[in-house]
């Protein structure tokens, strides 16, 4: 079974690419399932029933989705090996841009949209920096000179990625990324597998659920700003 990690900030086309390029796959008589990884709340399911593509939800609520993501992609590999699936794509927003849900040897697939802004791709940190193929969308809304400027910037942060630009609407671009899911490399297990980059980290006492503001209720790790200058 083949796994792809796909990442990127919240309402960028993630989930309509993931659908086009399966529905390229099933063509080719390809079974697959989707687990969606979120913070609060989660509508891409019925999306996904709609094209016959069997999803897991999961909402990490109060916690760290990253952490959430590490803690249950195990399992979420054993539902796929159980359900005889030939592709797993796991979904994931990257809320804070400094998540990291890409695994080594695994697929990492990170989407952006020309709307974000041309800076964005410096704002984003691993799962931007880590990918292995970068998915443009809407460049349909943007002029050419645009679209060349934001890839750009994209090179600049990860020179080494392939880039994709994809039309989440039409599904244009989705034959070359069905491609790219066809050439990934198979996973047994993820027992002993390593991120590619650390994941976000803080133990402190808002982490247990500390509300009050104040020197003394910061407890653990925790960053200061230097205003003195």
């Amino acid at each position: 079974m083949k796994l792809i990690t796909v990442a990127g900030p919240p309402s960028c086309g993630k989930t309509s690419v993931i659908i086009h390029a399966l529905k390229e796959l099933q063509q080719q008589s390809a079974t697959s399932g989707v687990v969606k990884f979120d913070c609060l709340t989660a509508q891409d399911a019925a999306d996904y029933h709609r094209m016959a593509i069997p999803v897991k939800t999961g909402i990490s609520g109060g916690l760290c989705p990253d952490h959430f993501f590490v803690s249950n992609i195990e399992a979420a590999l054993e539902w796929a090996r159980q359900k005889e699936f030939d592709y797993l794509v796991t979904e994931s927003a990257g809320l804070c841009n400094r998540c990291s849900p890409h695994i080594r040897d695994v697929l990492a697939i990170c989407v952006i949209d020309n709307l974000s802004g041309v800076n964005t791709p410096k704002k984003i940190g691993p799962m931007l920096r880590s990918a292995d193929v970068v998915v443009i969308t809407r460049g349909d809304i943007v002029s050419q000179a645009e679209r060349e400027v934001f890839a750009f910037k994209v090179r600049q942060v990860n020179p080494r990625a392939r880039i994709i630009s994809m039309n989440g609407i039409t599904g244009q671009g989705a034959f070359y990324l069905a491609r790219v899911f066809s050439e990934a490399p198979e996973v047994k297990t993820l027992l002993e597998a390593t991120l590619r980059f650390t994941m976000p980290g803080a133990l402190c006492s808002y982490c247990l659920g500390e509300r009050k503001i104040g020197p003394d209720k910061q407890i653990g790790i925790s960053k200061l700003m230097d205003f003195s200058r």
